[in-house]
């Protein structure tokens, strides 16, 4: 993670947006340098407006789960600070009942609901075997809406 880079963007939206939070999140998407590279091009196109992850992992993790208002900064594979998102909304639902608008929101491969089962699952998948759960359709995902703020 390039922290040099994290705090020149920080700074940059901080002096055009005074008011905003003093905290804010720093990461990137997916698990892999190919993956994050992708997804953050597509934030950076306006493409990808949303993302999904897997509920359990909070939980596990005694993470706390995104929020309304929570300013994230998107990260390259390289870790790189490569744009600044608002977090818009936050709903945990049952794998089987994400909407086909969030998997078109999320945007990646064609966007179609299908395409995103496919991909999720077998993310969940990877993710759920390595702490020796398993998937099935109703574990819950966190769906986050996203607001691309700053490039």
């Amino acid at each position: 993670m390039s922290q040099d880079s994290i705090n020149q963007i920080w700074e940059a939206f901080k002096k055009l947006n005074p008011n905003a939070p003093a905290t804010y999140e720093a990461w990137a998407f997916g698990n892999s340098k190919e993956m994050a590279d992708e997804l953050a091009v597509a934030v950076v196109e306006g493409k990808k407006a949303a993302t999904a992850s897997n509920y359990t992992i909070y939980q596990i993790e005694d993470e706390p789960l995104p929020y309304v208002g929570l300013h994230n900064i998107v990260l390259d594979g390289d870790g790189k600070a490569v744009a600044i998102v608002e977090t818009t909304s936050v709903e945990v639902i049952p794998f089987d009942e994400v909407t086909e608008e969030h998997a078109y929101l999320e945007g990646e491969g064609d966007r179609t609901l299908a395409h995103w089962r496919k991909e999720h699952e077998d993310f969940f998948n990877r993710e759920l075997r390595e702490v020796n759960k398993e998937f099935h359709s109703k574990i819950p995902v966190v769906c986050e809406r996203l607001k691309l703020i700053y490039t």
